[in-house]
């Protein structure tokens, strides 16, 4: 439910502030947003909560619309949740990964509404992305869903977004500039050193050519030249074909796939069957989108690292 500013009650309001909000990215405090002296960010999910509070610092409260361990794709924004937004200074999400955030921002009346898909260049991803795809794609890209959300999981697109974020954040609290630039500078140089490591890591493997059950590493996988072949597409939750997953146990016997990855926030059914039925390892490549306890790591930095050790085992590093 989406409601404008004017529509919420008074009383609904005051009832929301006196229940508190649950902080729901890692570290944020339980304080309802706008109610605090620090600079009140509401962010979309982990990857843009993540940015406000590397570049915020002590400056800014952070509290984020998806539950830790919630899939963000299914989030439903509630009443509560609507008021909390009304109530921060500004918003940061990523426009069509959330239809019913996108919808919330839209009609709220936030003063800084930083959307982070503005911030960088966005490219259309299908099943097959990277590489030698082309080599494969006989279906000439039906399934192609619109822009690829999943900026995040190349580090030079997350760079360019933390840049703009961070922007954002001076001109809207100026009075905390100097600390915003210097904490984006920061988290940029971190981002660098990343990409050198994934590029590096990368650089020399037996094969080029992964296969996962959702299709969030098209960035990464043109970023560092390999070719992602999915078996759900960018939806994690669609169901994919029969002659599709033929194509898919063919596909992984020519170019020499050893693994089948899945993600920690969805069911991991599909890829033990694919991989049973080919012969082939599973492990977890992690879209990053939220962090539990289940995650390989506290925080991106740390997610990423081991997303590149499960890559350079499964592509045969040499």
């Amino acid at each position: 439910m989406n409601v404008r500013r004017r529509l919420i009650s008074a009383v609904a309001t005051t009832a929301v502030t006196a229940l508190g909000l649950t902080a729901l990215s890692a570290c944020s405090s339980v304080t309802a947003a706008g109610n605090t002296n620090r600079f009140d960010v509401v962010a979309s999910f982990y990857p843009m909560a993540f940015l406000a509070e590397r570049i915020g610092g002590s400056h800014v409260h952070v509290t984020s619309l998806t539950l830790p361990g919630q899939e963000p794709h299914d989030l439903e924004i509630s009443a509560r949740q609507t008021a909390q937004l009304e109530e921060s200074d500004a918003v940061l999400y990523l426009k069509n990964l959330q239809p019913t955030v996108d919808k919330a921002v839209a009609q709220s009346e936030v003063k800084t509404k930083i959307d982070a898909a503005s911030l960088t260049s966005l490219e259309k991803h299908g099943n097959e992305v990277g590489g030698h795809a082309a080599e494969h794609d006989s279906s000439k890209n039906e399934e192609l869903a619109g822009l690829d959300p999943h900026i995040w999981l190349d580090p030079v697109r997350y760079a360019q977004v933390a840049e703009g974020v961070g922007k954002a954040f001076e001109k809207a609290d100026p009075k905390h500039a100097a600390d915003y630039r210097k904490n984006t500078a920061a988290l940029v140089k971190r981002l660098d050193d990343l990409n050198a490591q994934f590029k590096n890591g990368l650089a020399h493997t037996r094969t080029k050519v992964f296969l996962t059950t959702h299709a969030a590493f098209g960035y990464l996988a043109e970023r560092y030249g390999l070719t992602e072949e999915a078996i759900n597409g960018l939806d994690p939750e669609s169901e994919p074909s029969a002659a599709h997953v033929r194509n898919l146990e063919t596909v992984a016997k020519a170019d020499g796939v050893t693994t089948v990855f899945y993600e920690t926030l969805v069911s991991d059914k599909t890829a033990k069957t694919v991989a049973a039925d080919a012969g082939l390892r599973t492990d977890v490549l992690d879209p990053i989108e939220g962090i539990t306890s289940r995650s390989r790591g506290k925080d991106y930095f740390a997610v990423q690292e081991s997303n590149l050790k499960a890559l350079q085992k499964a592509l045969g590093t040499k």
